[in-house]
């Protein structure tokens, strides 16, 4: 790290238009982030336009602001109303919302918004200090090495199967299946399609998450306040809570979790095209595999609100760092970024660092400013989030219901996509009544594609050749993980068995 071109990228960032910018920027991404459907790539989208007026530097210190903001706000609604804001903030949802079922939604945001800021900052520091190392690094993964990858995450599934094996093998299938509808990848064959030309096109994730997500739980709650006649808000007090809602010991028992989950996030981000979505739900179930008390994960415990937060915003830094080094966007939000350095006609590669080195460490001193601005809006804001819960559920539901039908239409301006949240809204409902996990079926519906493109890719790679999925050490490496993490999830549901407990 050089830390002279650090401080003269603070310099150059530390301007009144720039602060103000951070400030508005960040804000604006956490409504984005919080409201389901307005995702972080969204606000960058709208947004833009509006940087091509300003400098390079002031409008790319924009657009981050809006991307971190975009990325945290998703929280606020995971852990309030159990709808993940984006996509990278759906296993936030496993344990934040029942944490809000049980009153700790205080404790849930604060542990979310503080190891957000930890997770963010992690991960800026690992990329202005090993940008160039790491961004090598990814280059050495081919086809091979994203499907076992892909495979070693989908054992994973198992893992997440709180209660029965067989319910989330069969979700994850169920997710997996949904996820083939369309052209298939490479050649592009119909498939699945019913005749439909919408559906040929496939199923968006963001649809698909509303409806499981946001729509299944405006059904749950109708169902409740036709059984109980008036609904009543969750009854949340605020009263002697002091700082984020946490503990100092329970901070303490975090830290692992933490750099854990963080470091997944930073892998993860480095990766081309996977994203927050992927590493939120495997930062959980390795926090949840890794703990000592795994039956509680569902429950409502700190520990799986820490690991997803933590992870999609280390995300971040992973991501930005083979834009920067090699010009390849880690996920959509960064693809966005691309674009804005591009329309300011700057070529992010080695060359940036070499000829705009100063514009480059003012990137970074704007994601480190934007991140500790972020904290402060999320922390005094805390309180203010509590007041949707005080919101009669009769009011409010129908108001989100709109803003997900919305979100949905604005993502790709079809009409079809509102008739996708509603039918798996169906499904998410059916999903919570015949007691099957929803989180295996989102990690089948984004992995499934991924193992079956890499795949496919690496055959014709090899011309049909299998040996180099298990003689490419990389490859091999995972996939020997991903048979190991098998047959130890098998040991401990038989030791689970055989003492009589529920297989985790």
């Amino acid at each position: 790290m050089n830390m002279l071109l650090l401080y003269y990228g603070m310099l150059e960032v530390l301007t009144p238009l720039s602060i103000l910018l951070i400030f508005g920027g960040v804000a604006v991404g956490i409504v984005f982030g919080s409201i389901p459907g307005l995702t972080a790539t969204m606000a960058i989208a709208l947004f833009l336009p509006v940087s091509f007026i300003l400098k390079p530097l002031e409008g790319m210190t924009l657009l981050i602001s809006l991307y971190l903001g975009g990325v945290s706000g998703g929280l606020i609604s995971a852990i309030l109303l159990n709808i993940p804001g984006t996509p990278s903030s759906i296993a936030t949802c496993f344990d934040g919302y029942p944490m809000t079922r049980k009153g700790e939604a205080m404790k849930a945001l604060g542990a979310g918004i503080f190891f957000s800021f930890l997770g963010t900052l992690i991960g800026i520091m690992v990329m202005v200090g090993m940008s160039p190392l790491l961004a090598r690094a990814a280059l050495s993964f081919g086809h091979f090495e994203y499907f076992s990858i892909a495979v070693f995450s989908l054992t994973l599934i198992a893992t997440m199967s709180s209660g029965s094996m067989v319910k989330g093998i069969l979700s994850g299938l169920f997710g997996m299946a949904c996820a083939s509808a369309g052209m298939a990848p490479i050649d592009a064959a119909r498939r699945f399609d019913f005749g439909s030309v919408q559906l040929s096109a496939g199923l968006d994730i963001l649809p698909v998450l509303i409806g499981m997500f946001a729509l299944s739980e405006i059904m749950a709650s109708a169902e409740t306040s036709r059984t109980e006649g008036k609904t009543t808000p969750l009854n949340v007090s605020t009263k002697g809570v002091k700082g984020f809602g946490f503990s100092l010991a329970e901070f303490k028992g975090q830290i692992l979790n933490m750099f854990r989950s963080a470091a997944i996030g930073i892998g993860i981000g480095i990766l081309p095209g996977i994203g927050g979505t992927t590493s939120n739900l495997i930062a959980y179930s390795v926090a949840k595999n890794q703990s000592r008390y795994p039956e509680k994960f569902g429950t409502g415990i700190m520990d799986g609100v820490v690991a997803t937060e933590a992870a999609n915003n280390a995300t971040i830094g992973g991501a930005m760092i083979p834009l920067l080094t090699l010009g390849i966007p880690g996920d959509m939000p960064t693809a966005m970024l691309l674009g804005g350095l591009i329309i300011h006609g700057l070529t992010p590669g080695p060359l940036l660092f070499n000829e705009q080195p100063v514009f480059v460490y003012g990137i970074f001193a704007a994601m480190i400013l934007a991140n500790c601005v972020m904290l402060i809006q999320e922390f005094y804001f805390m309180r203010l989030f509590i007041i949707v819960l005080k919101t009669p559920k009769y009011i409010f539901m129908p108001i989100i219901f709109v803003l997900c039908v919305v979100g949905a239409f604005g993502l790709n301006s079809r009409l079809f996509d509102t008739y996708i949240v509603i039918a798996f809204g169906i499904v998410g409902y059916l999903f919570s009544a015949f007691k099957l996990p929803v989180a295996p079926f989102i990690m089948g519906f984004i992995l499934g594609p991924m193992a079956e493109t890499y795949f496919r890719r690496a055959l014709m790679h090899s011309s049909g050749n299998w040996w180099p999925f298990v003689t490419r050490p990389i490859s091999g490496a995972f996939l020997l993980v991903a048979f190991a993490s098998i047959v130890l999830i098998g040991y401990k549901n038989h030791k689970a068995r055989r003492k009589g407990a529920p297989a985790g």
